[in-house]
């Protein structure tokens, strides 16, 4: 990275998806400078990581969007306010200087330091539950994949499925009409999926397009790291072969806090209890937002969050801006925001 290693802003947000982008809009409105923190390589979480084709059907005045459309129009949203974002990067360690300011080190040595800190990391670094089968990882990234970011690389694929939640049904369906073959994996012949997923899937079993099988995971055949089958075990009988040259196994994934846990937070469940006035933590000049946080009534939902972000913006901003008045002002009249915006 060529830029400076240590930096002073106003407000630095860890997790860029699509609640941590929006957190950067409702930031800059007020005329607060954002520092953004992911561990993923790119800006949309896991939203954009593993959902980018997935449709997304309640984000108001957005009859159906993308994981990536959304962050996309995001991105677009929140350049007027140039916010800094650094990729690869997780947060270590957490301090408090004696000017009440947070200083935070990412894992390469990067400080960064603000009034504000706000924890928009959803459920904290998300990594895929893998299956427990021998030289796994000798085939991951050519013939086993944990996510669909782009539906044309499975085109005209051999695939196996293994799963039984929204993720196995949704992406059985989804990538039907591009691969040569769709075969469902699931060690019972009753899913947990929305019950309208399964009977899409069913439909097109019944109709000779995909196959279902009901077994688990054996092991998995083929010259590394190209895959030519996958072993399967029923629950009564002998062990079989299924013919593929890609296996997506969807088990779901493990949120882990990671150092987060480690901030002095309290804690409830891994997830952080918040003011919902404020949406505040335990810790003064602290906020959580989107998945991460927990409180009665909570609901996980990107729109839940944009909420949020707007009324952690008000409560950060005296941190960022002690003794300043704080003057609501509505987009639509404001020539302060306009130029803000670049509008005016």
């Amino acid at each position: 990275m060529s830029e400076p290693q240590n930096h002073k802003t106003d407000a630095i947000i860890i997790g860029a998806g699509p609640v941590g982008l929006f957190a950067v809009f409702e930031l800059g409105l007020l005329g607060l400078k954002t520092h953004l923190i992911d561990i993923l390589d790119k800006p949309g979480g896991q939203c954009a990581e593993l959902y980018p084709e997935k449709p997304i059907y309640d984000i108001p005045a957005c009859p159906v969007i993308t994981g990536q459309e959304l962050t996309d129009r995001l991105m677009e949203q929140i350049k007027p306010f140039d916010p800094v974002f650094h990729l690869n990067e997780m947060a270590e360690t957490l301090k408090k200087q004696e000017s009440g300011h947070w200083q935070l080190t990412t894992g390469t040595g990067i400080l960064l330091e603000a009034p504000a800190l706000v924890i928009a990391a959803g459920g904290g670094s998300f990594v895929p539950k893998k299956p427990p089968l021998p030289s796994l990882e000798d085939y991951e990234g050519t013939s086993v994949f944990y996510a669909v970011r782009k539906i044309d690389d499975f085109k005209d694929k051999n695939i196996l499925i293994a799963g039984g939640g929204d993720s196995a049904l949704d992406w059985a369906i989804n990538l039907q009409p591009v691969a040569k073959k769709i075969t469902l994996l699931h060690r019972r012949d009753d899913f947990r999926g929305a019950p309208d997923s399964e009977g899409k899937m069913r439909a097109l079993v019944a109709d000779g397009k995909m196959d279902l099988q009901i077994a688990q995971l054996a092991g998995l055949k083929g010259d590394k790291p190209q895959l030519q089958a996958v072993t399967v075990k029923p629950k009564d009988g002998e062990e079989y072969d299924i013919a593929c040259d890609t296996l997506l196994p969807f088990y779901g994934l493990t949120m882990k806090l990671g150092p987060l846990a480690d901030f002095g937070l309290a804690l409830e469940k891994n997830l952080i209890p918040v003011n919902t006035e404020t949406f505040e933590t335990s810790q003064p000049g602290i906020f959580a937002i989107g998945d991460i946080n927990t409180y009665p009534g909570k609901l996980k939902l990107i729109l839940s969050g944009f909420h949020e972000s707007a009324l952690m913006a008000q409560a950060a901003f005296h941190y960022a801006r002690p003794g300043e008045r704080l003057r609501f002002q509505y987009t639509t009249s404001s020539s302060d925001i306009h130029e803000k915006l670049g509008v005016a």
